[in-house]
């Protein structure tokens, strides 16, 4: 990749990292996001707190591990909850080190809307056809009551949304607004970012053979997001994507042993699965790679 096609900036995404020129030095970025990582402990702190005084969890090893286990639908919510500190962190910094607005890391709320709400769509349509034949090969295990899962439903998917909109605005949004303020050539801000978001899913622990494949799989999420984000000029299309991606990895059917607390269903088979998982995650990237091409094709018509 030679990024030949993206020297000259297209006028959207032009407009969308204008607000960054203004303050591009790469201190003030590298700054910025100790600030932003500052202010994510202060609030994931301070969620913790909140949990052991009103949701009944201990603070000792035992009781922390199962607060941020994720494997019920209180610990859950928690884990959701604490990337609203990964949002909160960047705005304070694009305003304490770069003297813009919060808001200039999503773009024009109308776009945002649109190619949230369309993204979102294709990836939903694309991902119930996959759910229809995954269930040919596998049964899903499961997992919560239907008539508790319905009533949870409302508040687990504003936690998917504060959790995957918090990624756009870490990644899409500051990382790489200040990147391609600073630097015309896409191999940084189009690859740096999505290197450190691939990095953000290593887990060998828990994926055990499988972690580089899952790693590989959110990288290419990474450019993917990166691409849509250039095209569109605002976070809408990629975090309508991130949004169904994970709304159906994390509400609908989980993966076993993989923060189920608030899935509907469970998968019989865990990360660290060498058949099931390493045959189902290039599908998966396939299934991506054309709700990308979709998503791409309406951003760039309109």
């Amino acid at each position: 990749m030679d990024g030949s096609g993206y020297h000259n900036l297209g006028h959207r995404f032009d407009r969308f990292i204008d607000p960054a020129r203004a303050r591009p030095q790469v201190w003030r970025l590298l700054l910025g996001c100790v600030l932003a990582l500052v202010v994510y402990g202060i609030v994931v702190s301070g969620i913790i707190a909140l949990a052991w005084r009103f949701g009944g969890f201990n603070l000792d090893p035992g009781g922390l591990e199962a607060l941020i286990s994720g494997d019920t639908p209180a610990s859950m919510a928690v884990v959701l909850a604490t990337f609203a500190g990964m949002a909160i962190g960047p705005m304070v910094a694009v305003a304490a080190l770069h003297t813009r607005s919060a808001r200039t890391l999503f773009g024009p709320a109308a776009t945002v809307l649109r190619d949230f709400v369309v993204a979102a769509g294709i990836m939903f349509g694309l991902l119930a056809l996959s759910l229809v034949v995954w269930s040919f090969f596998y049964d899903a295990l499961p997992n919560i009551d239907f008539s508790r899962w319905i009533v949870l439903l409302p508040l687990a998917l504003l936690g998917v949304a504060i959790q995957t909109g918090a990624e756009e605005i870490l990644f899409r949004g500051y990382l790489q607004q200040q990147l391609a303020a600073r630097f015309a050539s896409p191999l940084i801000w189009m690859i740096l970012p999505a290197i450190l978001f691939a990095f953000g899913h290593f887990d060998p622990t828990q994926s055990g053979l499988n972690t580089w494949l899952i790693v590989l799989a959110a990288g290419i999420f990474g450019l993917i997001a990166a691409d849509l984000t250039y095209h569109s000029g605002s976070i809408g299309a990629a975090w309508g994507l991130h949004f169904a991606n994970n709304t159906v990895a994390l509400l609908i059917v989980g993966t076993s042993g993989t923060m189920t607390g608030l899935a509907l269903y469970e998968t019989p088979y865990d990360l660290s699965d060498t058949t099931a998982v390493a045959t189902l995650i290039p599908i998966d990237i396939g299934i991506l790679l054309l709700g990308w091409f979709l998503v791409r094709r309406f951003v760039r018509s309109r």
